[in-house]
C-alpha cells in the first residue's frame, strides 16, 4: 500500500492487536476505520482496572516509573 501523502511504500506494524501503517519517508501514521476507537477502548479498559499490587505502594513516590502513554507505547 502506498502513502496517501508522499506515495512511499507503507510499513505495517501490529501493536496491541491493531494494524498500524507507517510511512518511513514522511513519518505519517495511518489507521483503518475503527482502529483508533479500538485503541481508545483498550486504553480506557486499562485505566478502569486497578493497578497491580506491586505498583500500589509506589503510587505516590517519584522513584516508581511512570507508565508510558498509549501513543508513546504505540509509536516507539
Amino acid at each position: 500500500m502506498l502513502c496517501p501523502r508522499c506515495g512511499a511504500e507503507l510499513a505495517h506494524d501490529s501493536r496491541q492487536s491493531v494494524e498500524i501503517d507507517t510511512c518511513p519517508e514522511c513519518r505519517g501514521v495511518w489507521l483503518d476505520r475503527g482502529e483508533l476507537e479500538k485503541i481508545l477502548r483498550e486504553q480506557s479498559d486499562r485505566l478502569e482496572a486497578p493497578p497491580p499490587a506491586d505498583l500500589r505502594h509506589r503510587a505516590g513516590t517519584r522513584r516508581g516509573r511512570r507508565e508510558q502513554s498509549t501513543w508513546r507505547r504505540l509509536f516507539d
